[in-house]
């Protein structure tokens, strides 16, 4: 008898379990990952919608402390120390808090990330890091609360936008790419380097508008090693043309087109034969 009623409590817990009802969240969790130089960058965040509602300065109030979201605390991690508007904050993970105005916001990087909202009152000893930013009214409705990143064209920096109905928050990331690549190309450099390392090297010396004699000593070493690579005879032509050597950039430009013909690569055919146009003026 013991047996059949353990049984039964057992098919009973069962079918509870199986009978869970699941309906969409009214405001679904979202997740960013961003590489921005060579930072790692995570948002996690919630995504509450207007739903004809007026939002700041009504159902997010001026002037009080704010979960940036919705349901649990938005986060923000970094894999390592970077700047916000400026300033310092250190490799890890924060619960992003804000203080929204008609004016200027108050963005908080808050050492308790977890938690269901915003803290009753700031802990002062917990703020990691407290920026300003001005609101921006975009001209239209953003219907779900967003967060984006956007403008990282420069390969260290780039734009974090916190965006709700027609307001636009941005933060400036900036991030120690410069630094970490460089301490990168002096540890490799330090061993026996490639074709393709003397060339990656090469390159980031020149897009980083750092010493061009070694960069161009570097892209040498990169172009001997592959004589065939018209990429890299391309780069190199490239940075003789910017340290002032337009006739060698020419010469340099033509095996690389050669190269580029012979491989049947067109994109670089082009940008050989409008550079030796422009060069030869």
């Amino acid at each position: 008898m013991q047996s059949k009623i353990i049984t039964l409590l057992m098919v009973l817990v069962t079918f509870v379990i199986q009978a869970q009802i699941q309906t969409p969240q009214p405001s679904p969790g979202a997740e960013i990952e961003q590489v921005i130089g060579l930072t790692e960058i995570e948002v996690d965040y919630s995504r509450p919608a207007m739903r004809g509602r007026t939002i700041f300065g009504d159902l997010v109030p001026y002037g009080k402390l704010w979960r940036t979201g919705a349901n649990q605390r938005t986060t923000f991690s970094t894999s390592t120390d970077i700047t916000v508007q400026g300033k310092e904050l250190k490799k890890g993970t924060y619960g992003i808090l804000s203080v929204p105005n008609k004016d200027s916001w108050d963005i908080i990087f808050y050492t308790e990330s977890e938690g269901g909202g915003a803290p009753k009152e700031l802990d002062k000893s917990k703020v990691a890091l407290s920026v300003q930013a001005k609101p921006e009214n975009t001209g239209y409705d953003m219907e779900n609360f967003t967060i984006a990143f956007g403008d990282l064209a420069d390969g260290s920096t780039g734009m974090m936008y916190i965006m709700w109905e027609k307001t636009r928050v941005s933060l400036k990331i900036g991030t120690p790419a410069k630094e970490m690549a460089m301490k990168s190309i002096e540890d490799v450099m330090a061993g026996e380097p490639t074709a393709n390392d003397y060339f990656q090297a090469a390159a980031f010396y020149h897009e980083a508008g750092a010493d061009m004699d070694k960069a161009l000593e570097w892209v040498n070493k990169a172009v001997e090693m592959n004589p065939d690579a018209f990429w890299m005879s391309r780069r190199k032509s490239m940075i003789q043309a910017d340290m002032g050597d337009k006739k060698g950039a020419v010469e340099t430009a033509k095996v690389s087109l050669a190269a580029a013909e012979k491989a049947g690569n067109a994109d670089y055919v082009k940008m050989n034969k409008e550079s030796i146009a422009e060069w030869s003026k």
